[in-house]
């Protein structure tokens, strides 16, 4: 870590940033950091920042003279898809720097994820089944994970510190937008509303999943996911949820089998940018579903999992719960797991009658080597999941190349 040296970009709404900093110190690596906001400088606790205040043009020749002038070998970020971090990592990769990119895990809840390069559609990790099958038996077995407590109540603290410090932008820093879709005041405002309406609507959904389980009838799910989402706005052909809720429902009209039905689960941090019911029902009434098509907000997705017919997502980490429970997958954007033999390869239409489970030799194989390359057990917000995310992040950074890179670069199939 002595010839290491680690220039922070934006990370998540928490002190993990601060604190990973603080520990590459403590191994010699020299750090520093650009703040694109004031919730960025309030979080930052390490040292070494600076500021950056000029419109998002200027953003790529201040960080290659950065780059340059301070012998960056290595910058550290969260989210590939935020503008600061495109333009960051375009700059990067031009003065052959590495970029380690974080995000929420691949598979949930005690791992996060941590990539070179970019994730999700960005991520180096191959769509070809064969070279999963090929690297997987030469892997080492699977580590056993550290669980930790992840109470929603710290995450929603830190992002409302995060925010209200943010209130002075304007002031501090003039030309920063964010980008997210909505202000934090309209999503807090989405949250309190979506608490009531779910806690309304506890007894009809109970019901509702009840009737169907119950049921002799096939049915299928579809997890929303959130509407100004990157895996949604990047990561797939779609411009939003109600396109998504559209495509699906008339597809299931037009060739689902008589009888089946479409289960709809709202995602549990929506905050109410769209009326999902209000969509639903009118998509349903154009394409005659009233009687084949529910909405859920909430319920225990494992267990609808285990029951249903097959899953159709964006590419949601939900694709990643009916893999693990083998059940039928369809996938309509980019993700890790879209390959044949996961992902059913024909077309909707077809999926609805010819659902198969996926290959699950495969998906272990997939599973083992994800897990081997990209996940690191730990977590963002809690103070315990920090600390075990600090021991094992560590020689992940330190790796050169990553695990992921040793494996593309040793395997003829890559």
């Amino acid at each position: 870590m002595k010839n290491r040296r680690f220039l922070f970009l934006q990370g998540v709404c928490s002190p993990f940033f601060s604190l990973l900093a603080q520990a590459l110190r403590r191994e010699g690596a020299g750090v520093s950091k650009i703040n694109f906001n004031m919730g960025d400088a309030a979080y930052w606790r390490a040292g070494g920042s600076e500021d950056f205040k000029e419109p998002l043009k200027a953003l790529p020749g201040f960080i290659t003279e950065r780059l340059q002038a301070k012998g960056i070998t290595d910058v550290v970020l969260f989210g590939d898809c935020r503008p600061v971090h495109r333009l960051a990592i375009s700059a990067a990769k031009a003065q052959d720097v590495r970029c380690h990119v974080f995000e929420e895990g691949y598979f949930r809840p005690f791992w996060l994820t941590l990539e070179r390069d970019g994730v999700n559609r960005y991520s180096l990790l191959p769509r070809d089944p064969a070279w999963y099958r090929d690297v997987a038996p030469r892997l080492p077995s699977p580590e056993s994970h550290v669980p930790f407590d992840q109470a929603f109540s710290v995450r929603a603290f830190h992002d409302v510190l995060y925010h209200l410090a943010g209130a002075i932008n304007p002031v501090c820093f003039p030309n920063y937008r964010t980008h997210a879709q909505h202000l934090a005041p309209r999503e807090y405002a989405g949250y309190v509303w979506r608490f009531l309406r779910t806690r309304l609507r506890e007894s009809h959904d109970e019901q509702t999943i009840s009737d169907l389980m119950r049921a002799s009838t096939p049915f299928f799910l579809l997890p929303l996911q959130l509407n100004n989402d990157a895996q949604i706005r990047e990561h797939s052909p779609f411009a939003d949820m109600p396109e998504v809720l559209r495509v699906v429902l008339e597809s299931f009209a037009r060739a689902a089998p008589v009888g089946t039905k479409l289960l709809i689960k709202n995602h549990p941090l929506d905050y109410g940018t769209v009326d999902y019911p209000r969509v639903i029902n009118e998509f349903a009434r154009e394409f005659a579903l009233e009687r084949r098509v529910a909405f859920i907000e909430s319920g225990p997705l494992a267990s609808i999992v285990a029951r249903c017919a097959g899953v159709v997502t964006v590419n949601s980490t939900v694709g990643s719960v009916a893999l693990d429970q083998s059940r039928p997958l369809f996938t309509l954007g980019e993700a890790i797991y879209h390959m044949p033999g996961l992902s059913f390869s024909g077309m909707l239409d077809e999926f609805w009658q010819h659902a198969e489970a996926p290959d699950s030799a495969l998906y272990q194989a997939f599973r083992r080597v994800v897990m081997h390359a990209t996940q690191i057990n730990g977590g963002f917000y809690t103070r315990p999941a920090i600390e075990i995310a600090l021991r094992n992040v560590l020689p992940a950074l330190a790796a050169v190349p990553s695990r992921l890179e040793y494996l593309l670069a040793c395997d003829p199939l890559a």
